[in-house]
């Protein structure tokens, strides 16, 4: 069972924060005549990744699909001609995907929802819904057509590749499990099956997963990898031309940065308390930085700092939150410096350890101001180390406190810088495209990044931020948004195509909508 307890947010957080009747929404119609300006929304589809499928809190489930950003701008597109707006929906609201493999033979392959299940120390406790036991099987193909094309987990180049819906490309991972799902024939492309349909209208919301995969894993390119600027606009040029050819006119939008998300902001470089380490009693958490200062920090730091590198690791302090150790490739390794000075120290423990503590430690230093800890990094705080060698006090092993913690798990400046970049390259390809083709245009890097401003965004008199579980706008997974979430994205969608298309569409209300729920 995933569990993640988040000690930094207190439970008496508002969900949503009532403000003046002020709305960040000056492009409302509601009190104009609905007209279709020189737009035909009749039969409206919309391209993507989870963001566009109504993903949240982990999962793709029924309700969460309901308040998807493209239903809700279908539901208005009514009130101007649109027509009727199917999505492949799950079979029930606890989300997760089951394969058959083999007879009686069902793998999960995506985890269930995530829910708040109470409270620990005031903070809440967040697991998977059921202890993870999905339903959905993925073998059971839908009768489509379908006008919500959001695929869970696509990047730009997937929309355009064959086979991306066929079974039994889901274990070599060269299909997808959710188009597996609604795709009309396994060869097909999602683009295929988006040109098949005849849209006369269009919105396309794709290359988060581009950069973000890579991101939520800590820039480890063992686990996911960057796609280059450059192959980017090839394929995004390509998937373009190919909505061209429609002659549908649409909407597309652009990627934020990946420090406007809570998933990537939430966690504190240094979480480790007395508590913390105590698990709730203070005195063992302090017993267990003395312990720690004697035979990790303090013989390290002293040995760091002979060799002009004090400033990567200090002995931990029992009244003050204390940063965890992380693995820093872009600094230089003095392992072998760590090495020679632990065998020539005297200590007959840092003797012995000389090897490890070299191979270890040599590109260690502490998280600091600037370092993204993800989300998910939070449930390994602590956990053992399973690589250590024979002989090494289990002691040692502990991930982020006395063993640092691997690329994965962390994002340093570099690599951030890197992303960013790279987002910032996309996102002048997605707005040319718009340009070029005389598409409306949504800037949700710059949406989402007031966000994560302490002003947020209001409607109506209620606020919504970035920030995790109290701002209301992002779901439990820090990465998707709540229905309000979504609403607020669907009404930048809106806003854009009035302007573009000479339409008078309505927004929505996103207080309408359901954030997050509380036990």
């Amino acid at each position: 069972m995933k569990k993640i307890i988040i000690s930094t947010i207190a439970v008496s957080a508002l969900l949503f924060t009532v403000t003046s009747c002020k709305t960040d929404f000056d492009t409302d119609v509601k009190d104009i005549q609905p007209s279709k300006g020189n737009a035909d929304f009749s039969k409206y589809v919309a391209l993507g990744n989870s963001l566009t499928s109504g993903y949240r809190d982990g999962a793709l489930y029924v309700d969460g699909q309901n308040e998807s950003y493209p239903s809700m701008m279908a539901q208005q597109m009514k009130l101007v001609g649109g027509g009727d707006f199917r999505q492949p929906l799950m079979g029930d609201n606890n989300g997760g995907l089951l394969l058959a493999v083999a007879p009686g033979v069902t793998p999960q392959i995506q985890d269930t929802k995530l829910y708040i299940k109470g409270f620990v120390d005031g903070a809440p406790d967040i697991s998977n819904i059921n202890d993870n036991k999905a339903a959905n099987l993925v073998n059971t193909v839908l009768k489509g057509p379908f006008n919500n094309m959001g695929v869970p987990g696509a990047k730009v180049a997937h929309l355009l590749a064959p086979k991306y819906g066929d079974v039994a490309g889901i274990i070599p991972k060269t299909a997808n499990p959710y188009f597996v799902r609604f795709a009309s024939s396994p060869t097909v492309s999602v683009i295929d099956d988006f040109v098949s349909q005849n849209p006369t209208f269009f919105s396309l919301w794709i290359g988060n997963n581009d950069a973000l995969l890579y991101a939520l894993a800590g820039a480890d390119s063992s686990v996911e990898t960057l796609t280059p600027p450059a192959q980017f606009k090839t394929y995004y040029d390509l998937l373009i031309s190919k909505i061209d050819a429609t002659k549908a006119k649409g909407v597309i939008a652009n990627i934020p940065s990946v420090t406007s998300i809570p998933s990537l902001t939430t966690i504190p470089t240094n979480p480790l308390t007395a508590a913390v380490l105590g698990k709730g009693n203070v005195a063992v958490g302090e017993a267990t930085i003395d312990d720690l200062n004697k035979n990790v920090y303090g013989p390290l730091s002293q040995i760091l700092a002979g060799l002009g590198a004090g400033d990567r690791i200090k002995p931990l302090s029992k009244s003050a939150a204390n940063p965890l150790l992380i693995k820093d490739e872009s600094i230089t390794n003095l392992g072998a410096q760590i090495t020679v000075a632990a065998a020539n120290s005297g200590n007959p423990t840092l003797v012995m350890l000389a090897p490890y503590l070299g191979a270890t430690y040599g590109q260690a230093r502490q998280a600091k101001s600037g370092d993204l800890i993800p989300l998910t990094t939070k449930a390994a705080i602590g956990s053992v180390e399973t690589a250590l060698p024979a002989g090494i006090p289990a002691s040692l092993g502990a991930r982020g406190v006395s063993y640092p913690f691997a690329d994965k798990y962390v994002l340093i400046p570099s690599e951030i810088k890197e992303i960013n970049d790279a987002i910032d390259a996309y996102n002048v390809v997605i707005k040319a495209a718009a340009t070029a083709k005389g598409y409306a245009f949504v800037d949700a890097n710059a949406k989402l990044k007031k966000l994560a401003d302490d002003s947020g965004i209001s409607w109506d008199g209620v606020k919504y931020t970035a920030k995790f579980v109290s701002g209301g706008a992002f779901s439990l997974d820090g990465v998707h948004l709540t229905g309000r979430g979504y609403g607020v994205i669907a009404n930048e969608f809106i806003s854009a195509i009035n302007s573009t298309y000479n339409s008078s569409i309505p927004l929505v209300n996103p207080n309408n909508y359901s954030g997050v729920t509380l036990p």
